[in-house]
């Protein structure tokens, strides 16, 4: 595996309005993202990755991902759902929500 550092991006605003609308209080994944914003950064992990070879997922949301496993005390498969299906965890790992992920969205044809 292969890292080039990057910087994070922002958090995309469409992800930002629907997770605002459905936790209008936030929680402690979207607190520590405002709090703390992107606790780690590519730069910290450059000398565990190899010049050459494929490039890896982002390592600083590989850690994140971690850090929420360990705080809901989560299977790897549950984590791996959570990344899928969670606004909040969507939210703090900079994802993009789709319409299937917003509540009530109907699809259009």
């Amino acid at each position: 595996m292969s890292m080039k550092p990057q910087e994070i991006p922002e958090i995309p605003a469409e992800t930002v309005r629907v997770v605002r609308a459905v936790f209008p209080k936030g929680n402690i994944h979207i607190l520590l993202r405002d709090t703390l914003g992107s606790i780690y950064q590519d730069e910290l992990f450059a000398d565990l990755y190899h010049d050459r070879g494929q490039p890896a997922y982002a390592p600083w949301r590989l850690d994140l991902v971690t850090v929420f496993q360990f705080m809901e005390n989560l299977t790897d498969r549950q984590a791996a759902d959570a990344v899928l299906s969670r606004l909040d965890w969507k939210y703090a790992l900079v994802r993009r929500v789709a319409r299937g992920d917003i509540p009530g969205a109907t699809r259009k044809n």
